[in-house]
């Protein structure tokens, strides 16, 4: 019996490789803790790095979206402004329709009377031996008065008629206008990018064309991170591209616009 406990003691040499053996476990446990802790930093700062990106591009979004809201306010001002105006333009023309049809009336009433003056010389004129008949001079004084007042009726209908030429163009103006504000407020907001910029001759291309409604001598606002820094006014449209000259006066001081900047439409400059 005390043989066999003297065999199973543990001897200094099983007690070192045990330790050992021990000792390699923790190191391996400690590499694999290690990976894991870099693992875990790593995914932590692409988190943080994803994180602050979307917030910067959200931010970006919003500054963008306040710009956009701002320029379609103010042409949503000039249209009503427009519309203002087109007020009294819309009552000028019901003046101008009301005076042409008393014109219409008064020149009817004129050429009636000429031609019963004209018909009452014609049957007078024969009986030149009724002693109560006019006198042939006092005919032709009536004929010379109606025939006065039938110029002066044809001046009437001739100054008449270039009054509703001009009312007809006039009312041809006020549709075409309409028609016009109703395509600009579809179209303001549109949105589009830089393509190019030529610096020596002050023009940019971009991503919008006639198929966005972009027509030629229409205005859009330069906007970058947001903030306005310009304009542009357009000079020619193709189908899915246009040009347009930079307003250089509305450029700030250093500033230069870049592709990537971002384009509103902001209607024609009229």
């Amino acid at each position: 019996m005390l043989s066999l406990s003297d065999n199973l003691a543990p001897t200094p040499k099983i007690l070192i490789g045990a330790s050992a053996i021990l000792l390699c476990a923790a190191g391996i446990f400690g590499v694999l803790n290690l990976t894991k802790v870099k693992a875990l930093r790593s995914s932590i700062v692409d988190a943080s790095a994803a994180r602050e990106s979307a917030e910067r591009s959200r931010v970006q979004h919003e500054k963008e979206l306040k710009a956009r809201e701002s320029a379609v306010a103010a042409e949503q001002a000039k249209l009503s402004e427009r519309q203002g105006n087109a007020g009294p333009a819309e009552g000028q023309l019901a003046q101008i329709l009301t005076e042409k049809a008393q014109l219409e009336a008064k020149l009817h009433d004129k050429e009636s009377e000429v031609l019963a003056l004209q018909k009452q010389v014609a049957e007078k004129q024969p009986a030149l031996a009724n002693p109560g008949a006019a006198s042939p001079t006092e005919l032709q004084a009536q004929l010379d008065d109606a025939r006065q007042q039938l110029d002066l009726a044809e001046r009437e209908k001739s100054l008449l008629s270039e009054k509703v030429q001009a009312v007809a163009e006039r009312s041809s103006q006020l549709e075409d206008e309409k028609k016009r504000r109703a395509v600009v407020h579809r179209k303001v907001g549109v949105q589009g990018k830089v393509l190019a910029v030529n610096q020596a001759y002050n023009f940019v291309v971009l991503n919008l064309g006639g198929r966005n409604g972009v027509e030629p001598h229409s205005e859009m606002l330069i906007v970058r991170d947001g903030t306005f820094i310009g304009k542009i006014r357009i000079s020619s449209v193709e189908p899915a591209t246009a040009i347009g000259d930079i307003i250089t006066s509305t450029l700030a001081r250093g500033v230069q616009v870049q592709p990537g900047d971002i384009v509103i439409y902001a209607g024609t400059n009229s």
